[in-house]
């Protein structure tokens, strides 16, 4: 394992009778990244998780954290890493304080040391105001923080999150990144994140694309979207999509492909192709959408699909 990296993860696969969750996954995440795993639901995101967060054994291969094997030394890990699970671990009847005394106890903190880590975990995600607030009373953005608080605690040298951002308004997702790079910035925190919201994943400092348990996709999001080659032009047909890809392809030499009933093509000069196509294919065309490349459209690439759900996890 590199000293650089925070996360290796080598031929990794995990099957669940038939269907196969992980397909020799191969991965590594440097110290001090911000990472996404993106994908629909069924893609093999939460199996990950799973395992990464020593609550799963893979079937084959191996995942290392921070130099330690997450089977053969779990516990080493464990005593490394926050965990925030998509469901919550809170006592909504409880304050913020007191919910963190109570987890802070588990890990076997008391007295002073336990009250300096309280300060400072609040201070991370600025709840210092809230101690007093009961869980229930919180928005769903406060709660997802002092979730954040609870697993810094240990002081972890990395955070996992599975779906941090279900169920938040656009702002209380921004305060949650920004939570995020205070613990890179301030801590040297590495974090990686399972989501299926492109927005989300836009914002990490590289992404992972999954697909049917396998990595499709790698790299920062300007590097993805960018090796699109260009534009994306969408064209629906009130005949069939096959049919027009298939001329388009003869016509003009470039790759029209058809997903979900829509001729899609990625082009340097889409809108003046646009133009092109609609005069041409005027009786067959019914609309027409140029767009720029979206993390969705890198997923649609490697895939042939639209970022669907595929199944459960």
């Amino acid at each position: 394992m590199n000293s650089h990296d925070a996360i290796v993860i080598r031929d990794l696969t995990k099957n669940f009778g038939e269907r196969r969750a992980l397909d020799h996954l191969t991965l590594s995440v440097k110290r001090g990244e911000l990472f996404c795993m993106l994908g629909p639901n069924g893609g093999g995101k939460s199996t990950l998780f799973r395992i990464l967060s020593t609550l799963m054994q893979p079937d084959h291969g191996e995942a290392e954290i921070l130099g330690h094997n997450v089977v053969l030394e779990a516990a080493a890990v464990r005593a490394r890493i926050g965990v925030v699970f998509q469901a919550p671990s809170l006592d909504g009847k409880l304050t913020i304080r007191e919910n963190l005394l109570c987890g802070g106890a588990m890990y076997g903190l008391r007295g002073k040391e336990l009250e300096q880590r309280l300060r400072d975990a609040v201070a991370v995600v600025q709840l210092e105001e809230r101690l007093n607030d009961r869980v229930e009373t919180l928005s769903g953005g406060l709660q997802r923080r002092t979730e954040i608080a609870k697993c810094l605690l240990i002081r972890p040298e990395l955070l996992l999150l599975d779906e941090p951002s279900t169920g938040l308004d656009p702002a209380a997702r921004l305060d949650l990144w920004a939570a995020l790079e205070n613990l890179r910035r301030d801590r040297g925190v590495t974090a990686l994140c399972t989501t299926h919201l492109m927005d989300e994943a836009a914002r990490a400092d590289r992404v992972g694309i999954m697909s049917a348990g396998q990595l499709v996709a790698l790299g920062t999001p300007s590097e993805l979207t960018s090796a699109l080659g260009g534009d994306v032009l969408s064209l629906t047909t009130r005949h069939g999509a096959d049919q027009l890809a298939q001329r388009i392809n003869q016509h003009h030499e470039i790759v029209a492909t058809v997903v979900e009933g829509e001729v899609r093509i990625e082009h340097p000069q889409a809108h003046e192709l646009a133009a092109r196509l609609a005069a041409q294919f005027s009786n067959e065309i019914t609309s027409v959408r140029v767009a720029r490349p979206t993390l969705e459209d890198v997923f649609v690439a490697r895939t042939g699909r639209l970022f669907a759900e595929q199944g459960n996890e």
